[in-house]
C-alpha cells in the first residue's frame, strides 16, 4: 500500500477531559502523521500513539496543517475516536462465495450494504471473519511483526477441494498450509465453520473439525474455538446456486453430529472447542443447551451462546429491578424475530407478572428476506409494517437496535425508524440491552 493512498485520519469524537480536550482538537480535525509516519489504520495509529513524546500533523477543519507536540505517559490514551478504523482504504474481498449474504441482497439499497470486506485488519480490531486468500507478503508480515492475533478466520472445510468449491477461489486450498504458519509463529485464530448441506456437511463437517482440534493443542493453541453455523439463504440469491437451506431434520443431525465430538474434544482438551450457533437449536425446534455449556463464551460473536446470554442478564436484572406494581398502566410490543419466540415466552411472562404492566411479544418472519424462520437482526422495515398493520400495539413499540445500522435509524432495506412509526401510526424505542427494555418498562 503506498503512501499517497493512506488519508489523513479524520477525527469524529474527543473525549471530554482527555489529553486531545486539552489541546483543543474538535471532531472534523485530521491526523496527518505521528512522529513522521503516516499511520494506515487505527492499528498504527494506536502503536505510534504508545510512545511517550509525539509529535502530530494535523489538518484542521479548515485545512490548515498544524504541527502538536505531546509529552505523556506511556500508552496514555490521547482521547480521540475516527470515522473509520482504515485510512488507507478497505482490503476487498477476492471470494465468490455463493453464501455470501451480501450477494443476496436486492440491489439499490445504501451503498455501505454491497461492501465485501475480507480485511485482516477488522478481524483484528472487532472480530469480523476473513478468509486469508487475498494477503500479500507484506501483510503476512505485519501479522506476524505486529502479533495481531487472534484474527477470526472463515474456514468452512479443511479439504482443499472443498473449500476452492465454496469460495471459488484456488488460493482457498492453502488453508492448512496457513494454519501451520500461525503455528510456527505462536499466533492463534478463531475459526467459522458455515455448513452448507449437501457440500461441506456430514463426514465433511465432522473432517474438518478434527482437523481443526489438532491445532488445539499446546500452551498456545493455534485455533482457540470453532464455531459451526447453518448457512443462511434469502430469495435474493443468485438463481445458478447450488445450495439449499438447512431444514429441521439437518439441523437436528448436525447438532447431535457435533454433539458427540464434543464428548470427545472435552475428554481430551478440557474444552468443547468446537461450538454450535443457537440458530440450529432455533431451527430444530429444541432447547438451547444451558448456560454453564458455553464456558467462557469464546464465539458469542458468532451467535454461540448470545440468547442464553441475553436470558441469564435478564433474569438478573429482573430480580433486582422489577417491582410487584407500577403505578399508571402501560402497553407496550416487543418486536423479535420468530426464531427466538419460543426462548423468549418465559420473559414476557415474567414481565407481564408486574401489576399494570402488559408486554405483548411480536415474533416476525422476514417475508422481505423469505425466510420462514428469521433472527431478529434480520427483520426490515417493510417486515415490520407486513406483521404489525392494524393491531393493537399499545403505547409504542419495544425496537431491538441490532436491527438497525450502527448510529443510524436505517433498517436492512433502507426505511427508517420514521417510516416505519408513521406506517404504523405509533412511537419505536430502539432497545439496546437489557436495562433499556426494562426502563422503558417499569421507567428506571
Amino acid at each position: 500500500m503506498s503512501e499517497l493512498s493512506i488519508r489523513p485520519a479524520k477525527i469524529n469524537a474527543v473525549v471530554p477531559e482527555s489529553i486531545a480536550e486539552e489541546l483543543g482538537f474538535e471532531p472534523g480535525d485530521a491526523i496527518a502523521s505521528i512522529n513522521g509516519m503516516k499511520p494506515r489504520d487505527l492499528i498504527d495509529y494506536q502503536f505510534l500513539c504508545a510512545d511517550e513524546y509525539l509529535e502530530l500533523e494535523v489538518i484542521d477543519t479548515k485545512g490548515k496543517l498544524h504541527k502538536v507536540e505531546i509529552e505523556k505517559d506511556y500508552d496514555e490514551d490521547l482521547g480521540l475516536s475516527f470515522e473509520n478504523a482504515l485510512f488507507d482504504g478497505l482490503i476487498q474481498c477476492n471470494n465468490h462465495c455463493p453464501f455470501c449474504f451480501i450477494d443476496q441482497q436486492p440491489p439499490g439499497k445504501r451503498e455501505s450494504l454491497y461492501f465485501k470486506d475480507d480485511d485482516y485488519r477488522l478481524s483484528f480490531l472487532y472480530g469480523s471473519y476473513l478468509t486469508l486468500t487475498n494477503l500479500n507478503q507484506k501483510e503476512w508480515q505485519r501479522i506476524e511483526q505486529m502479533r495481531l492475533s487472534p484474527l477470526y478466520v472463515s474456514v468452512h472445510a479443511t479439504e482443499p477441494d472443498i473449500r476452492i468449491r465454496l469460495l471459488k477461489n484456488q488460493r482457498a486450498g492453502q488453508l492448512l498450509d496457513q494454519l501451520n504458519w500461525f503455528k510456527e509463529r505462536r499466533l492463534q485464530i478463531h475459526a467459522q465453520v458455515v455448513v452448507c448441506p449437501g457440500i461441506n456437511d456430514d463426514i465433511h463437517l465432522e473432517r474438518t473439525l478434527l482437523e481443526l482440534a489438532k491445532f488445539h493443542q499446546g500452551q498456545i493453541p493455534t485455533v482457540i474455538s470453532a464455531a459451526v453455523v447453518p448457512v443462511g439463504l434469502t430469495r435474493f440469491r443468485p438463481a445458478e446456486d447450488e445450495l439449499i437451506p438447512v431444514s429441521r431434520e439437518k439441523a437436528l443431525e448436525v447438532i447431535e453430529q457435533v454433539q458427540k465430538l464434543q464428548l470427545k474434544f472435552q475428554k481430551k482438551f478440557k474444552s468443547h472447542f468446537a461450538w454450535l450457533a443457537d440458530e440450529w437449536f432455533l431451527i430444530a425446534q429444541t432447547k438451547l443447551p444451558p448456560e454453564s455449556h458455553y464456558e467462557d463464551y469464546p464465539q458469542i460473536g458468532n451467535g454461540v451462546g448470545s440468547i442464553r446470554q441475553f436470558i441469564k442478564h435478564f433474569l438478573n436484572l429482573a430480580q433486582q429491578l422489577l417491582p410487584q406494581k407500577i403505578d399508571q398502566p402501560k402497553h407496550f410490543t416487543w418486536v423479535v424475530g420468530n426464531a427466538v419466540e419460543k426462548a423468549f415466552e418465559p420473559l414476557v411472562k415474567q414481565l407481564n407478572q408486574v401489576e399494570n404492566l402488559t408486554i405483548t411479544l411480536a415474533p416476525l418472519r422476514s417475508d422481505y428476506w423469505g425466510q420462514e424462520i428469521t433472527v431478529t437482526g434480520l427483520l426490515t422495515g417493510q417486515d415490520l409494517i407486513d406483521g404489525l398493520q392494524n393491531k393493537d400495539l399499545g403505547e409504542g413499540i419495544l425496537l431491538p437496535s441490532l436491527m438497525l445500522k450502527h448510529d443510524d435509524t436505517k433498517f436492512l432495506d433502507d426505511l427508517t425508524l420514521e417510516d416505519v412509526a408513521q406506517a404504523l401510526k405509533t412511537p419505536i424505542f430502539p432497545v439496546k440491552d437489557v436495562e433499556e427494555l426494562m426502563n422503558y418498562c417499569i421507567d428506571i
